[in-house]
């Protein structure tokens, strides 16, 4: 965070201390206030709607890892084909089918290395795709509570819980996105064979 940006964050959560809380007001489980502040991460990660985004995406990079065994095996073949045959091949011959060989194997590769940089960039998109879909909901609660101004909770340094409304925004967005058959934790990633 930039010295202005931290300087801006801690003027508003100071400034925030002083704003009138109605505690009593949490018809939307969280207090009102001018100013709110919200986890995007954990919202991203603890919604059953962002559980779902994260699991498409890892059976993506599963099902690219499957295909790079695949292809590693049927390379590996055809190396061996080259090989029994190389005694009774030309060398010009057998030259050809090499650098034929070699130039598969590179576009491959290349074709590979494209598809897992499209991957992280994708993933990388997730968050804020998320965000997007789930814009209405937290528009709602910070309607609700009053809100005027959301701060993303890792920018501020001090702030009281009641202003939190991440516990609210993620059961707002699981009874707005229902998902069925989602695992409560993300999958692990697969990195083999994206090498």
């Amino acid at each position: 965070m930039t010295p202005g940006r931290a300087t801006l964050a801690a003027a508003l959560v100071w400034l925030g201390l002083f704003l009138p809380v109605d505690v009593d007001a949490q018809d939307t489980g969280v207090a009102r206030s001018d100013i709110l502040v919200l986890d995007p991460e954990r919202m991203f990660e603890e919604t059953a709607l962002g559980r779902e985004m994260l699991a498409e995406h890892q059976a993506e990079r599963d099902a690219l890892a499957a295909q790079n065994r695949s292809l590693e095996a049927e390379l590996e073949a055809e190396e061996k084909r080259l090989t029994d045959i190389r005694a009774e091949t030309s060398p010009e011959d057998f030259r050809e089918l090499a650098d034929a060989f070699d130039a598969r194997v590179q576009e491959i590769r290349r074709a590979s290395e494209r598809r897992v940089r499209d991957l992280e960039r994708d993933r990388e998109r997730l968050p804020a795709e998320f965000l997007r879909q789930v814009d209405g909901v937290i528009l709602e609660i910070m309607s609700a509570a009053g809100g005027i101004v959301l701060l993303d909770q890792r920018t501020v340094i001090l702030r009281a819980d009641v202003i939190d409304i991440t516990d609210r925004a993620i059961e707002g967005i699981d009874a707005a996105f229902p998902v069925d058959d989602v695992e409560t934790d993300p999958p692990e990633p697969d990195t083999s064979g994206q090498d």
